[in-house]
């Protein structure tokens, strides 16, 4: 990395999104930070000579502007107290649990609101100074709803984008929101709204269209192309559209063939005891996943017989994730003391039934860990995609496990062809699909994972990325 400043004004394609793909440590020095979007962007950038203007992932800095290897590195300040409100109160205790159904009760704080508008106008104006005349900025998810806007106010000259990682509620839902119109404006402000699916897509443009002055058609939205299309107040025509996310899947499956991982997946099993069925549910513990329902289904189906506790085990990971918000410490408690309270009724001494990880996995463990699994437990009430199921399928070289998968993701859109599907609302449904799963014949196995496997392997996230960028008008 050089120290040499991006010359303000000088990047044709910018990427703004809540955190940077590098991540600042205490003593000021600088580590990748791995992500799927990391992977997809970061080629076209450093081709292009493009900046990501994003927060360093440390309260209170202000580290300069630099270039990393032909990709502009722009950070923006965040001090600690617009932290726990602009990001652990608005953008995660409000929005969050609001575009999420409202599996937990958003709260609505006008102090939040302010420190999430201020920030937004930071990340608007360090975007107007790295942007060239005419340039294509492209802005990543809900933390910044309001760039468009902002960013349109100030530099009209842009063709801006923006992509929703996480669902889109329906209007009914969303009006809840006190601010609701001046968000809405602010995803207006771009040129193309994209999201994971068909049914958020058609969301928000029934939102622009009862909450705002904007005119809205009723063309078919497809995840093939098909767009809808929102007229805004200034005339300006917005293109609306499904570009559903995916995974690294190449990588992934080159991953899971090496001896290192197959080796490890067979040491783990043993570990394990040899069981005859592996479940396995990887999430971050947040109250959108399932994770409890999953654990109730697995009791129960324990409890009746169905699945014998000598021959099968659970193993949850459950990465830790934004433990300062309340929901989110009461959920821990809830889920530890279930896991407890199962292993006291099913365990045997030495041999628990649940085998319960609240720590981060490295990456080439978490493939073993796919790898040695005979069943994918993915139970979310709702989710924009849920990239784990896709992975999962993207591990298994050997064409076989089944995946157990919430109707309410955005990978069911995708997904199910191959996949158990299930109402995680209905725990008897959960239960029953865990044990159809896990006595599938292998034929059965081997036909499901392949529907899995040729959707997955062939829509990953550098096709994602190209699609929407295309949309947006950047070629090759």
């Amino acid at each position: 990395m050089s120290r040499t400043e991006d010359a303000p004004g000088s990047s044709e394609l910018v990427v703004v999104a809540n955190r940077l793909p590098l991540d600042l440590d205490e003593e000021g020095g600088w580590s990748r930070s791995p992500g799927g979007l990391v992977t997809a962007l970061e080629p076209t950038l450093r081709a292009r000579g493009g900046t990501w203007v994003g927060w360093p992932g440390v309260a209170d800095a202000e580290p300069a502007p630099f270039d990393d290897d032909g990709m502009g590195i722009r950070p923006v300040p965040i001090t600690a107290d617009e932290l726990a409100a602009y990001y652990e109160g608005f953008s995660n205790a409000t929005l969050w649990p609001l575009y999420h159904d409202v599996v937990a009760t958003p709260r609505f704080e006008r102090s939040w609101w302010e420190a999430y508008a201020r920030v937004n106008e930071r990340f608007a104006d360090a975007t107007a100074e790295a942007a060239a005349e005419g340039a294509t900025v492209w802005v990543q998810d809900y933390q910044l709803q309001l760039v468009p806007r902002l960013l349109r106010d100030r530099r009209p000259d842009l063709r801006i984008g923006f992509f929703l990682h996480i669902p889109f509620p329906p209007v009914e839902l969303f009006a809840q929101l006190p601010w609701r119109r001046t968000a809405v404006e602010g995803l207006l402000g771009a040129d193309v709204v994209g999201f994971q699916t068909v049914g958020s897509a058609e969301n928000f443009r029934r939102a622009a269209a009862r909450l705002t002055e904007a005119g809205a058609d009723d063309a078919a939205i497809t995840v093939d192309g098909g767009a809808g299309h929102v007229t805004a107040p200034d005339g300006r025509t917005i293109t609306v559209g499904a570009h559903p996310i995916s995974v690294d899947a190449g990588d992934l499956d080159a991953m899971a063939r090496e001896d290192a991982t197959t080796q490890r997946a067979k040491a783990l099993r043993h570990e394990l005891g040899d069981p005859r069925t592996v479940l396995l549910g990887v999430d971050r513990l947040d109250y959108t996943k399932g994770i409890d329902v999953r654990l109730r289904a697995f009791a129960d189906v324990l409890a009746d017989g169905r699945l014998d506790a000598g021959e099968t085990v659970l193993i949850q990971v459950a990465t830790p994730s934004r433990e300062r918000v309340e929901h989110y410490a009461e959920m821990r408690d809830d889920i530890e003391l279930t896991v407890g309270r199962i292993n006291g009724e099913h365990a045997s001494i030495g041999n628990p039934v649940i085998h319960y990880v609240h720590q981060p996995v490295p990456r080439d463990d978490l493939v073993s860990f796919y790898r040695a699994a005979d069943v994918m437990l993915v139970t979310p009430y709702r989710d924009g995609m849920n990239l784990v199921a896709k992975e999962y399928v993207a591990s298994r070289t050997d064409g076989d496990g089944a995946l157990v998968l919430s109707e309410f993701t955005g990978a069911a859109d995708e997904l199910a062809p191959g996949a158990y599907l299930v109402n995680p609302h209905d725990l008897g449904a959960v239960g029953d699909a865990i044990v159809e799963a896990a006595s599938q014949d292998p034929d059965e196995a081997r036909r499901r994972m392949g529907l899995l496997r040729e959707q997955v392997l062939e829509h990953d996230v550098e096709r994602w990325a190209a699609g929407f960028l295309e949309v947006l008008g950047v070629g090759d």
